[in-house]
């Protein structure tokens, strides 16, 4: 990498963070497009207490725990769509390369999981509201997809999730 184009990455760095600063529940995905870097990257630049890391490894037993969570809601965020599906965690298996996950549920499919880098535990304020959600990241420092600790009727956490969250967050921690 040529000293003029690190440059440029640390200034688009500079300008991620100081709009992470500005508006501190701003959208991860929005900053890091905004200012071209991966948006694993602007994960990086919140308060430690607010983003825990797990190791790739960690994905089977990360997901065998939350299969038990009862109904999450689950995010594919891209720059053309945000997908949202409320259901079940179904157990998932590995196969031709894939974990497959197949059961009573709306969720389903088939991840690349060998493609996951590094899991993120994202506790923070988002539009007023405390937020957790579990975001697995590709080696491009991408979101594959995140599963988010559900609300009920008054839009408040559900606090067995919240606390089977923050018990597998303390894991990593």
């Amino acid at each position: 990498m040529t000293a003029q184009a690190l440059a440029s990455s640390d200034d688009r760095l500079a300008a991620a963070r100081a709009a992470l600063a500005a508006k501190p529940d701003g959208v991860i995905e929005a900053v890091a497009r905004q200012h071209g870097v991966a948006s694993r990257d602007v994960l990086a630049m919140l308060p430690a207490a607010e983003a825990v890391f797990a190791p790739a490894e960690a994905f089977g037993d990360i997901w065998q725990d939350m299969t038990g969570w009862g109904e999450i809601l689950f995010i594919v965020n891209t720059p053309d769509i945000v997908l949202e599906c409320h259901g079940t965690l179904p157990a998932g298996s590995a196969g031709h390369g894939w974990f497959n996950v197949h059961g009573d549920s709306p969720i389903g499919g088939h991840i690349k999981a060998d493609n996951c880098r590094e899991i993120g535990f994202v506790d923070r304020v988002f539009h007023g509201r405390r937020s957790c959600s579990i975001q697995f990241y590709n080696e491009a420092g991408e979101a594959m997809f995140k599963v988010f600790v559900r609300r009920d009727d008054k839009r408040e956490l559900l606090p067995e999730q919240t606390a089977r969250f923050e018990q597998l967050r303390a894991r990593y921690a």
